[in-house]
């Protein structure tokens, strides 16, 4: 009997999560909760599925948590957790919503509300919660035709209260939105593709692409620079400021966002070039380049991590399905690669890891949401050189084309930090 090449693969994948489940049984120790959201079905109005699941604290191999539940939507493409760890969210694309999830401790996730973007002819691309737990941030695109301001994109910023429900979008003048464009082209159409939030709560990012200057296969009508960063002071009620130079100029095709855990450098994937663009954050959140960068990934990167120690920084490049592993130089901010103690210069995943996340208990383990694999790949980080190995029977079987993933600690565990 012969089985097609998927088969093959989700046959492997299945034994493997059997076998992490099996060899792991004497000591079933989790240290943490991996959230994956991914497509449910095959028909184009499926609702997507937030899958949950166990890291085994000793080998960081994955086994079936919580049951699945439905993201709310159809396909969910972002997730984002409160810092307190009760609550989650899930973008859903198909239907311009964010839906809130309360986060149980044995993981069990229940839907409390929901909103739907008011902003006309935008989708929901990226999430991230502030670490003060106040403030949701939702960058949405434009849709095909849209005219006008949000052409270029949105940031919107939502109140959240103490469990978590979102409250209504907080003014900017007569909107309900930041727009995304360049004064210098105003009429270009600007493709978010990313936010972030500094931990200490004063500053948001978001990254963006001028595809009216950067449009593989079509025209360009425009001669701006192709890739962006936009930065933002934050103010009591919300309000959004513009830092002072904002947009900053980020290569090519800006992919994936991150900030260092003491607040002092952000760093940019360039999906078109194959970088890593870095910035120092300077007085009022402003961003001045890394002198020695850009910095050379794998090809089409497209996430990056950095662990709760603000040590080591890892970037999932999708075209050639690894991850690539960095030691920052703490006083400087330059990554550098960090050398395989096993020999292997690649860490391999399953195939297109789109996205990429780090876990916050003991700053161990990476894994990787595999597009195309329809599965998470799993690594161990050695603490004190920064090198992966694969975990356990990785990867894990998902649901269909898994967009993202977040992690989030369980049971007593002190989180890491680092001081600058």
């Amino acid at each position: 009997m012969k089985f097609s090449k998927s088969s093959q693969l989700f046959l492997v994948s299945s034994i493997g999560l059997l076998v992490a489940t099996l060899l792991t049984a004497c000591q079933l120790v989790t240290v943490d909760y991996v959230f994956v959201a991914s497509s449910s079905g095959s028909g184009t109005n499926s609702d997507g599925q937030i899958s949950t699941y166990a890291v085994d604290s000793q080998s960081g191999a994955l086994r079936t948590g919580a049951p699945s539940v439905s993201s709310g939507g159809v396909n969910p493409v972002a997730l984002a957790v409160t810092s307190n760890y009760t609550s989650l969210y899930v973008a859903n694309q198909t239907d311009n919503t964010v839906i809130h999830f309360a986060i149980a401790a044995n993981g069990t996730l229940t839907k409390k509300d929901a909103v739907t973007l008011s902003t006309q002819g935008t989708t929901p691309v990226s999430l991230a919660v502030n670490e003060a737990n106040t403030y949701l941030y939702v960058v949405s695109a434009s849709r095909p035709g849209t005219s006008g301001p949000v052409a270029g994109g949105a940031l919107a910023a939502f109140p959240i209260s103490s469990d978590g429900t979102i409250g209504a979008a907080v003014a900017n003048g007569p909107l309900s939105y930041w727009p995304l464009s360049l004064d210098t082209n105003p009429n270009d159409v600007l493709i978010p593709t990313g936010v972030i939030v500094l931990a200490n709560n004063n500053a948001v990012y978001v990254s963006a692409y001028d595809k009216s200057a950067y449009n593989p296969g079509g025209t360009t009508t425009s001669s701006a620079n192709p890739g962006w960063v936009f930065g933002f002071s934050t103010a009591s009620g919300g309000a959004l400021t513009a830092v002072s130079g904002s947009p900053y100029r980020a290569g090519v095709k800006p992919s994936g966002l991150a900030a260092d855990p003491t607040n002092r450098f952000v760093y940019v994937t360039d999906f078109a070039s194959n970088d890593l663009v870095g910035y120092q954050v300077g007085t009022g959140s402003t961003l001045a380049f890394l002198v020695n960068g850009p910095f050379k990934t794998g090809n089409q990167p497209s996430g990056v991590t950095i662990d709760p120690r603000g040590k080591y920084l890892y970037v999932s490049n999708a075209l050639d399905s690894t991850v690539s592993a960095y030691a920052i130089d703490l006083p400087s901010g330059t990554p550098t690669t960090a050398v395989s103690t096993s020999g292997i210069s690649a860490n391999s995943t399953d195939t297109q890891p789109d996205a990429i996340a780090l876990d916050p208990a003991l700053g161990r383990f990476v894994y990787t949401a595999n597009y195309l694999g329809n599965s998470v790949s799993g690594f161990r980080l050695d603490p004190n050189a920064g090198s992966l190995s694969p975990t356990q029977a990785t990867p894990y079987p998902t649901g269909a084309k898994p967009t993202a993933l977040v992690i989030i600690p369980h049971g007593n565990h002190s989180l890491q930090a680092v001081a600058p």
